[in-house]
C-alpha cells in the first residue's frame, strides 16, 4: 500500500501494519483527522486492538453509519467515528460491503453504544451483522418490506 510521506509515520498505521499489514487498504489525513479503509473481514480485528492496545485507547465509539453508492460497486460504505479519550485523537475507519453480500462483524461487544447504532444501518440499509445480540428492526415496523435509505429503494414506498 503506497502511503503519502506525511501517513508513513503514523503511529496508528504502524501499529495496525505491525498487527496485520493487510488490515489497512488505504490511509488519508485530512485536516488532521486519519482515515483508513479497513477491508471487511478485518473490521472486528482491527476495532478490537484500537480500543485495548494501551498506546491508542479508541474507548468511545462515537458514531456509526453508512452510506449508499448505488450503483457503484461496492455499494455501501460503513463508516465508524472513534475517539480516544486519553489522547484525544480521533480516526475514522471505513469498510466497503457489495450489494450481494452486506454482512460485517458486529462490534457491540467492544462499544455496546454500537447495538443501536447496528440495528439503525440494518433497518434504514438492510446490512446484516453478523453475531449481533438483537438484530431486528428499530425505526420501521416489523412487517416493513424493504430498507428506506437504499438509493433504490421506491420514493413512494412498498406496494
Amino acid at each position: 500500500m503506497p502511503l503519502a510521506a506525511e501517513l508513513k509515520d503514523h503511529r496508528i498505521l504502524q501499529k495496525l501494519q505491525a498487527f496485520r499489514p493487510q488490515s489497512v487498504a488505504s490511509a488519508s489525513l485530512l485536516r488532521g483527522e486519519l482515515t483508513l479503509e479497513i477491508p471487511r473481514e478485518y473490521i472486528r480485528a482491527v476495532c478490537e486492538l484500537l480500543k485495548q492496545d494501551p498506546e491508542l485507547q479508541f474507548d468511545s465509539l462515537v458514531d456509526l453509519t453508512c452510506i449508499d453508492r448505488y450503483p457503484v460497486e461496492p455499494r455501501f460504505e460503513v463508516v465508524y467515528h472513534l475517539l480516544s479519550l486519553t489522547t484525544r485523537e480521533r480516526l475514522r475507519l471505513k469498510t466497503r460491503l457489495t450489494s450481494e453480500n452486506p454482512r460485517l462483524d458486529s462490534i457491540t461487544g467492544l462499544w455496546g453504544g454500537a447495538n443501536w447504532l447496528e440495528r439503525e444501518i440494518f433497518d434504514l440499509f438492510g446490512v446484516h451483522f453478523t453475531d449481533h445480540p438483537n438484530l431486528r428492526r428499530l425505526l420501521m415496523p416489523d412487517d416493513w418490506q424493504g430498507h428506506p435509505l437504499r438509493k433504490d429503494y421506491p420514493l413512494e414506498g412498498p406496494r
